[in-house]
């Protein structure tokens, strides 16, 4: 929202914003070649207006959030114990969520990283329903002290 606010002063609301991500949204080089018309207010004239992004423009408007996921993600890995860290460079990470869905993110990461990365077979429910399988055997989990 803000970057098309920013580049077209043309104000969209979220779904708009959340639209394009899903649409034609891309965080790779050499990703999505997409464009999208988009419709807003105009900031300058209060008029509705039409204007056309491409998807590299998404990849520009969304690479700040994006290069801080990579830089945790290997703030992590950096602090990972040797013997998960060889785990992790033999299978891989895997994304979940729907940030994981996101075009050309699992792509990114795996070069940032080294490592593979997967994406999950159903992100936007994996962690729930795992969460639920937990807690259908907590009497199984022993509690540490």
């Amino acid at each position: 929202m803000r970057y098309i606010k920013n580049k077209y002063k043309l104000l969209i609301g979220e779904r708009t914003s959340e639209d394009i991500k899903i649409k034609i949204g891309t965080v790779y080089t050499g990703g999505r070649k997409e464009e999208m018309d988009i419709r807003g207010r105009d900031m300058v004239s209060g008029l509705p207006l039409t204007v056309t992004i491409h998807a590299d423009e998404v990849r520009e408007a969304l690479w700040e959030p994006v290069s801080s996921i990579v830089a945790s993600a290997k703030a992590v890995l950096e602090r990972t114990p040797p013997e998960l860290s060889a785990d992790i460079i033999d299978r891989g990470v895997i994304l979940t969520g729907g940030g994981a869905l996101l075009d050309g993110l699992d792509a990114l990461l795996a070069d940032e990283l080294k490592v593979p990365v997967l994406i999950a077979e159903d992100p936007m429910h994996c962690v729930v329903k795992g969460t639920g399988i937990m807690l259908d055997h907590l009497d199984k989990m022993a509690r540490r002290k």
